[in-house]
């Protein structure tokens, strides 16, 4: 797949155009509508569909303090939109200054730069442009004045559930994976980057990888069977997820580790693709290391059980 990273470098590609424009935040079924329907409308008169998306998520612009988590940080959903077999990605960065673009000029400048633009497929509810002004019925207007076509997605829905960030983003914020992976259309998982941290797992006997995810969703706190996929190799593992009560000191901290079974590299600053598969116990605080340690003993055996079947 080549990533593009400016509204310029349309002009390399050979049209006619065909964009697939969203946030496409969890690359969910909603969203796979959005861009197949584009790729096949390209295909079918031998144009070139590629999807245009947005680098970070634009709340995290326009209300810093008030931006939800999101369902797939950058690298994860250029991953997984590669794996629709998507050709070209287009990356607009998104900025205050990008955000005062008023959505007519954002529209003349996908036109001056495209050999010709042909079609312009959206959600149904996509918003654009200065103070979000543009929608799916100005962009009709401007398909008219500059002779392209514009095609909305409805709603997509599962189970009559319509399909939605927001709704896979509560589903996963109450630990129902089942029903996230329903409108994600695949299994629910997070990318988190192995950090740097205190190394007590090394010292009851369980040495542990701590992720950062990116400002990704988290379900619940407590303690999970998880498996996790390092350089495209599935590995299993126990994940602990919350303020760790037993070991930590300070103001609370909640904490992504994971201990994985029979591994020994070090994989510290690696991507690491977690999916919680199932929930093993809440989280809580042991009087001792020791009482930790056995405790952890018995979620590995279980993890292995698991493992087994």
């Amino acid at each position: 797949m080549k990533i593009l990273y400016s509204i310029s470098e349309l002009s390399h590609l050979p049209g006619p155009l065909f964009l697939a424009i969203g946030v496409f935040d969890g690359v969910h079924r909603g969203h796979q509508a959005v861009i197949s329907t584009s790729a096949r409308h390209a295909h079918s008169v031998d144009g070139t569909p590629v999807v245009v998306t947005f680098d970070p998520h634009p709340a995290k612009v326009l209300r810093p303090d008030d931006a939800p988590h999101v369902l797939t940080a950058t690298q994860h959903k250029i991953a997984l939109i590669r794996n629709l077999g998507v050709a070209h990605l287009l990356i607009i960065q998104f900025n205050r200054e990008f955000a005062a673009t008023p959505p007519e000029e954002f529209v003349s400048q996908l036109v001056a730069h495209s050999n010709p633009l042909r079609e312009i497929c959206v959600g149904h509810e996509w918003s654009f442009g200065k103070n979000r002004a543009g929608n799916l019925e100005l962009l009709k207007k401007l398909g008219a004045r500059f002779q392209f076509n514009v095609v909305g997605i409805p709603p997509v829905t599962v189970n009559g559930n319509i399909v939605s960030s927001t709704a896979i983003r509560r589903a996963v914020e109450a630990g129902d994976l089942a029903k996230a992976a329903e409108m994600l259309g695949r299994e629910y998982t997070i990318l988190g980057t192995v950090t740097g941290g205190e190394k007590l797992g090394h010292k009851i006997g369980f040495p542990t990888a701590n992720l950062s995810a990116h400002s990704e969703q988290f379900p619940p706190n407590g303690v999970y069977f998880a498996e996790a996929w390092i350089d495209g190799v599935l590995h299993h593992g126990v994940v602990n997820l919350g303020f760790r009560p037993t070991v930590s000191r300070g103001a609370p901290q909640r904490i992504l580790e994971i201990h994985l079974l029979d591994f020994q590299r070090d994989i510290y600053s690696q991507d690491v693709e977690l999916r919680f598969v199932r929930y093993l116990r809440p989280e809580r605080k042991f009087d001792s290391l020791d009482a930790l340690a056995r405790q952890i003993d018995l979620d590995v055996r279980q993890a292995r059980e698991l493992c087994a079947a």
